[in-house]
């Protein structure tokens, strides 16, 4: 189990790298040069929700300071706009805007087009629904471990 468990770490790790390759060709297919990758991404988690920065951190997406520089930069560009919550005035609500709209629409339109290519197999959809099981199971047993120790 453990080497079945080691090479699923690798894995993921190498799969998360090259989802942000993907999206970085996507950028510069797209002419976008005035974001990165991570920041692509952070638009796609966010969507078409208005989230609170504190939201994004505990989802797990993203971490201290690196949220604020890329949240600050996404705002300059012009794909995020911020605005102060009316409840409480330490809050700052996040949306995108109609440019970071069409980024992200870009990005689920990209995720279709692979999906559609790894669906051409027959068994694909079971293979995906088994690897997800897998991996919620192995997030679950991370998050638990995170908050609670052994």
């Amino acid at each position: 189990m453990r080497d079945s468990y080691l090479t699923v770490v690798r894995l993921i790790e190498r799969l998360h790298r090259h989802f942000l390759d993907v999206l970085r060709i996507e950028l510069r297919r797209l002419g976008i040069d005035d974001i990165n990758a991570v920041q692509a991404l952070l638009l796609s988690n966010i969507g078409d929700e208005e989230v609170v920065i504190r939201d994004l951190k505990d989802r797990g997406y993203y971490h201290g300071s690196n949220v604020s520089y890329n949240i600050k930069k996404l705002t300059e560009c012009e794909y995020l706009a911020q605005e102060r919550s009316s409840k409480d005035r330490r809050s700052v609500i996040l949306r995108l805007t109609e440019k970071g709209m069409n980024l992200c629409n870009a990005i689920r339109q990209l995720q279709t087009e692979m999906a559609g290519k790894l669906g051409e197999k027959s068994d694909s959809e079971k293979e995906f629904a088994e690897a997800s099981k897998a991996l919620l199971r192995l997030e679950r047993t991370w998050t638990d471990f995170i908050r609670y120790g052994d």
